[in-house]
């Protein structure tokens, strides 16, 4: 039976790499600003039985921006909003002409909490 501490040494060299590829990326300047231009067409997409928009709402849980297609994570304030459809078409819409490339919109199992509304990104 081996003893582990005294088992050979793994292979340090792909651990390093592994860990570097796996290291979250800093902060990138760019990508904010695209998501900050994202949230602005957003602001455009007006909940109509609330009068607000969907970011001031909190409506927009995640932005993922890829280089080919991205999407957007949102939730609805009730989860039957009759105007469920005509929002979702709408924050696709406004964020395809920001990125100018295919974007999914993914309507999360969250409830929307109203406490939420108001709070900035």
């Amino acid at each position: 039976m081996s003893d582990p501490i005294t088992a050979a040494p793994a292979d340090t060299t792909n651990a390093a790499q592994t860990a570097t590829e796996e290291a979250p990326v800093a902060f990138d300047p760019q990508r904010r600003a695209t998501e900050l231009a994202v949230l602005d067409a957003l602001r455009s997409v007006v909940d109509p039985e609330l009068g607000m928009d969907v970011v001031e709402l909190a409506l927009i849980r995640q932005i993922i921006i890829g280089k080919e297609s991205s999407e957007i994570r949102m939730v609805l304030t009730t989860p039957f909003c009759p105007y469920a459809g005509s929002m979702v078409q709408q924050v696709k819409d406004q964020t395809e002409s920001v990125l100018e490339h295919p974007v999914k919109v993914t309507l999360l199992a969250e409830r929307w909490d109203p406490r939420d509304a108001g709070l900035t990104w």
